[in-house]
């Protein structure tokens, strides 16, 4: 059996100008920072991963220091002349540290990505090989991904309008409109009056509470894919509640952190749709748990992002291109947001 033993772990900590900053109901990150990952094996072989922590604890707890942190002094030491027949294994070499998902992401990425060329694989059929059949249909690579687009807050509805149109015409195919109270109903208004056929969702990043049903009940009224987190981010109950109060989709994001949470969801109906982001449950082995059983019961899923460089980014997309991953996913193009990237070549929209 083919196996693979760390030698090696370098982190390359970065901070990168953005083309333009993306505003949420957290407010706007001054630039990108993440660590790259560089794996070295016995074998020779070298995988890369990404750890797209922030600056701030807005999202997730752990900022860029913390992810740096624990990285260092308590995760790689103990992986040095571990040896791994299967990349599912890291998470047990790792399971000493509680929690930090977003670090330990990108050793498992790394891992991932070392294991598909021990075995002469792209990782996008990696990926397929290790999903294997569900319900006897095998889970083939498509060779691409559907994306969408994500808009932060702006001034006004006219600029979210013109940023709009011009995303649609780069060939973005779902857009993706950040909201807060008061930045909501006038929003969805102006948008669907201007483009009424445009597949579109909200994100309100955890800015409502369940006291909120009544209002948020209006956005029913705009044709909305889904609305996605609209209430605590570590919350499943209440959105049980609201779910059966309003008509749109909900979707679940911070709320999924394991197939545990999945599976809670789906059965309590808090959502009907699940937004998987690799880094935010720990890597690809909860994510591939997260697809089966999106997959086997039939739970509209979709990949997100955490504005990774395009280390990350490679590894979402191909994750993104299992055939499960039923709506558009949010992977931007690389001058989305980077003018240059980390990698070459650049990601574009065809």
């Amino acid at each position: 059996m083919s196996s693979l033993t760390i030698r090696k772990v370098e982190l390359y900590p970065i901070a990168m100008p953005l083309v333009e900053r993306l505003g949420t109901s957290f407010g706007k990150e001054p630039f990108k920072v993440a660590i790259l990952v560089q794996l070295f094996t016995d074998e020779g072989i070298m995988g890369w991963g990404e750890s797209p922590a922030e600056i701030y604890p807005g999202y997730a707890y752990e900022t860029i220091g913390i992810a740096l942190h624990v990285l260092s002094q308590f995760i790689i030491p103990t992986l040095i002349g571990c040896t791994l027949t299967q990349p599912d294994q890291i998470v047990a070499c790792m399971s000493h540290v509680r929690g930090h998902p977003i670090a330990k992401h990108g050793i498992e990425q790394a891992v991932y990505d070392a294991f598909a060329q021990l075995h002469q694989l792209p990782l996008s059929a990696y990926f397929s090989q290790l999903v294997g059949e569900i319900k006897g249909v095998p889970q083939t690579s498509k060779g691409f991904a559907t994306v969408g687009v994500s808009i932060g807050i702006q001034d006004d509805v006219a600029s979210t309008l013109a940023i709009i149109e011009k995303r649609l015409q780069q060939g973005y195919q779902r857009i993706k409109l950040k909201i807060k109270p008061g930045w909501d109903i006038e929003l969805a208004q102006g948008v669907r009056a201007a483009f009424p056929e445009v597949m579109l969702m909200l994100d309100a990043n955890s800015a409502y509470t369940l006291h909120d049903s009544e209002y948020l009940r209006q956005l029913d009224d705009y044709d909305l894919l889904m609305i996605e987190q609209p209430l605590p981010y570590n919350d499943i109950y209440q959105h049980s509640k609201l779910q059966p109060q309003i008509e749109t989709a909900i979707c679940l994001d911070e709320s999924i952190t394991t197939v545990d949470d999945a599976m809670l969801a789906i059965e309590l109906g808090a959502c009907r749709i699940i937004n998987l982001k690799p880094a935010r449950v720990g890597g690809f082995t909860e994510s591939i748990k997260i697809y089966r059983f999106c997959v086997e019961n039939g739970v509209a899923l979709w990949i997100g992002g955490m504005l990774e460089t395009g280390i990350g980014r490679s590894a979402n997309l191909a994750f993104a291109s299992l055939p499960g991953v039923t709506l558009p996913c949010d992977l931007s193009a690389t001058d989305r947001y980077y003018d240059p990237d980390v990698t070459e070549p650049p990601f574009v929209i065809r």
